[in-house]
Formats: C-alpha cells, sequence, structure tokens
C-alpha cells in the first residue's frame, strides 16, 4: 500500500514528526490512496467531502444530497473556485511499512519517525484529478449550509479547514 502527502512545496526531502493543532506526539501525517483526493486542493483551501461504504449511505447521499452517480462528493465555495483551477500542488508518496494506522475512517496514517518519501509529483489539474476519481465536484457560495446538513446525516465525512470557510 502506498501513502500520500500533498504540499505546496516541491523539495522536501524528509518529513520530520511535527505536532498539529492541539497533538501532544509529534507525528508525520499521510493519507490512504482511497482518501487522497480529499487533498487534491491548496493547503488552506476548505472543503466538505461525504462518501458511502454501505448501500444504505448510499441511498442518503442520493436522498439527502441529491448525489446520483457517484459514491463521493466534495464542495468547495466559490471564493476557492479559481485558486483550485490555477492551482498546483505536489504529491508525496511513501512506503506504508513506517506507519501506523490513526484514523481508518478518514485514511490517515501516521509516524513518530523522520521519514523520506519515495516519490514526488506535480499535480497542475485539481478538478480533472477530483473528476478522474469518480467524485462529484461541487462549488457552493457557502460551506455552511451543507456542513450543517452533513452533521445531521449518517454518512462518513470529513471537513477540511473550514476556519476558513465563510461564516
Amino acid at each position: 500500500m502506498k501513502l500520500y502527502h500533498f504540499s505546496e512545496e516541491s523539495d522536501i526531502t524528509l518529513f520530520e514528526p511535527r505536532t498539529n493543532y492541539n497533538q501532544t506526539d509529534a507525528k508525520v501525517w499521510t493519507i490512504d490512496a482511497d482518501h487522497a483526493a480529499h487533498y487534491f486542493f491548496p493547503r488552506e483551501c476548505p472543503r466538505v467531502c461525504v462518501w458511502s461504504k454501505e448501500d444504505a449511505e448510499e441511498l442518503i447521499l442520493a436522498q439527502e444530497f441529491g448525489i446520483t452517480s457517484t459514491k463521493r462528493m466534495i464542495a468547495i465555495e466559490s471564493d476557492w473556485y479559481d485558486r483550485v483551477c490555477e492551482g498546483q500542488i505536489y504529491r508525496y508518496t511513501f512506503e506504508d511499512e513506517r506507519f501506523e494506522l490513526e484514523n481508518e475512517d478518514a485514511g490517515y496514517y501516521t509516524s513518530k519517525c523522520t521519514v523520506r518519501p519515495i516519490a514526488v509529483e506535480r499535480m497542475d489539474d485539481l478538478i480533472g484529478a477530483i473528476l478522474k476519481e469518480d467524485i462529484e465536484f461541487r462549488v457552493m457560495p457557502s460551506l455552511m449550509p451543507l456542513k450543517q446538513k452533513v452533521l445531521e446525516s449518517n454518512v462518513q465525512f470529513s471537513m477540511i479547514r473550514m476556519r476558513n470557510a465563510k461564516e
């Protein structure tokens, strides 16, 4: 299994463990392939990602969110659209042997050791990359109504950089 880290920096040769937010343990964070598209964005871009793992959740996605032909959807705010269209990021690839599963639902893996990527790839067409993953991509004036609806539902979700979303 390959794991990934996404960055706007192109020249990272070593990933050092560091603390994020209120964590006490310094870690290197990566994401599995199933959840990687949640990070095909400029770092600070707020986004809401929803997906289903079971048929019952697919019905909820269709009924509650109007998703009809896919099992996943990612939404961003319209103020970020141009930055996503014009943006580029770098996908760093890691072997999984130095990482431990941190959160299965979100696909997070961490390492407490310094790690070296085995490859780095520039990604220019971020929206194209999302669509190639068979993900419905939405652009909304504000993510807050969607955030509330997701929190009231039973679907799998990830809300990233919501501190940057419109109130």
